[in-house]
């Protein structure tokens, strides 16, 4: 999970404030106290910890929130805002030329995932209704120019090359000339990096800049490097005035350094967060939302608008009609399945729940190999098995362990969860009729 070290800190500084009705002084600091050395181990920017600290100190040991009936819940508030403060407060989208082709030069140094990020951003910004071009500008590192092609091939985004022996100023010329040809509205540039900031490497991006004068200056930033990244930014910052940042590898940041320092630091807004591997996982950044997250509230809003792209909602009429009828069968739950697994890593999904503290999900299964394996017992199922599951008898449970590699305690399992879940719904079923009807519910217990 995304911050799940500092999470887990944080949130263990705040549950004994939770408890109390009535905050001292003294609570608050003890409180902060930990949480200064939560964000300090997390690697975030010295100088951006103690403003931080005193600006929630000060906030926090307020007569208002101390007099407060709720004045833990106050505190967590206090620090909420003031860390989505710290990222930004608000969501900064890239800015786009009035007259096209926008140019966006994507900078930074090897190893920080530029080439990939290109076409993670390529796809985002194709999804939203633009015609990318992704732009080979790297002749340096071997195999960079195969690389952004076989990106560009997967997210169905056209590449321009002109090979390794034209200089990077003259292939962005000559992408920007051939953008405006064939109507592509945005042109990404893929510049060259390197292992460490150097004076040839500064050189060559600013005449790369003076040549086709980029709209925005896009600074790719490996968030598992922490303060380094920070550093790194602020040493491209000061040469090339950067428009923004996009972190790259969040997915594998359990501290957060980067992302909670770079707008302190910088002044500059992160705009886009790669989640994974898949050139699909690049979203926009929300300070906010992510305030939220890290601090166990949940990111509801993230969470619908993932299951919005992912799921059609023509299956949805489809399938909640099934339900009404009782007709679900494992065919429809495969095909729930997949779409569920489109919307990322289950652990991270149910991160966004208000209330899916670290603590809570530590004590629930969120294996997502226990989902591929689920697909593999069902799709080595044949049709006519997955749409009448009660034909299943002890041979075909044989051949469908022996098709899945699992073992038939498995398969069994599999089907009774299938049918206690169809009982469920048909419970669920009865309920609505009842509440439809007026006539109330009545549980044993009362």
């Amino acid at each position: 999970m995304v911050f799940e070290s500092l999470a887990e800190k944080l949130q263990g500084a705040f549950s004994q404030l939770r408890g109390k009705g009535k905050l001292s002084e003294k609570d608050v600091k003890v409180a902060m106290r930990e949480v200064k050395l939560a964000l300090l181990e997390a690697d975030v920017n010295f100088k951006v910890v103690k403003d931080f600290i005193n600006k929630v100190t000060e906030r926090a040991i307020g007569e208002s929130v101390l007099q407060s009936l709720t004045p833990g819940q106050q505190v967590i508030k206090i620090v909420n805002e003031e860390l989505t403060a710290l990222m930004g407060t608000e969501q900064v989208k890239i800015e786009f030329a009035s007259s096209p082709p926008t140019i966006l030069m994507m900078a930074g140094l090897q190893g920080a995932g530029k080439t990939t990020t290109c076409g993670k951003l390529g796809h985002i910004l194709k999804k939203n209704g633009k015609r990318p071009l992704l732009v080979a500008c790297d002749i340096y590192r071997p195999a960079a120019i195969k690389q952004l092609q076989v990106v560009g091939e997967k997210v169905d985004v056209p590449v321009f090359t002109m090979g390794d022996q034209v200089s990077p100023v003259e292939i962005a010329k000559s992408a920007v000339a051939h953008a405006i040809k064939y109507n592509n509205d945005v042109v990404i540039l893929d510049t060259a990096g390197r292992l460490h900031i150097d004076e040839a490497l500064m050189e060559e991006l600013k005449k790369i800049k003076e040549a086709v004068n980029p709209k925005e200056i896009l600074l790719v930033l490996d968030a598992m490097t922490g303060q380094d990244a920070v550093n790194v930014a602020e040493h491209f910052n000061s040469q090339l005035e950067i428009n923004g940042v996009i972190l790259s590898k969040l997915d594998g940041d359990t501290r957060g350094g980067a992302a909670l320092s770079v707008r302190a630091v910088t002044g500059k807004p992160i705009k886009y967060a790669c989640v994974g591997e898949k050139l699909t996982d690049i979203e926009e950044f929300f300070p906010d939302r992510m305030a939220s997250r890290i601090l166990g509230m949940g990111d509801v809003l993230s969470l619908i608008e993932k299951a919005q792209e992912n799921f059609d909602e023509e299956k949805a009429k489809k399938l909640e009609n099934k339900m009404k009828t009782m007709t679900f069968d494992l065919e429809d739950f495969l095909d729930q399945l997949e779409q569920l697994q489109n919307m990322g890593p289950i652990g991270d999904l149910l991160g966004m729940m208000p209330g899916m503290n670290n603590k809570a999900l530590k004590g629930l299964e969120v294996n997502d190999k226990d989902l591929a394996r689920t697909k593999a017992i069902i799709q080595s199922m044949t049709l006519l098995e997955r749409k009448d599951p009660d034909i299943i008898n002890a041979s075909r449970k044989r051949r469908i362990a022996s098709g899945s590699g699992v073992h038939v305690s498995e398969v069994n399992r599999l089907l009774k969860q299938f049918e206690q879940s169809k009982k469920m719904m048909k419970q669920f079923g009865q309920m609505d009729k009842k509440m439809k009807k007026g006539k109330g519910l009545k549980f044993p217990f009362f």
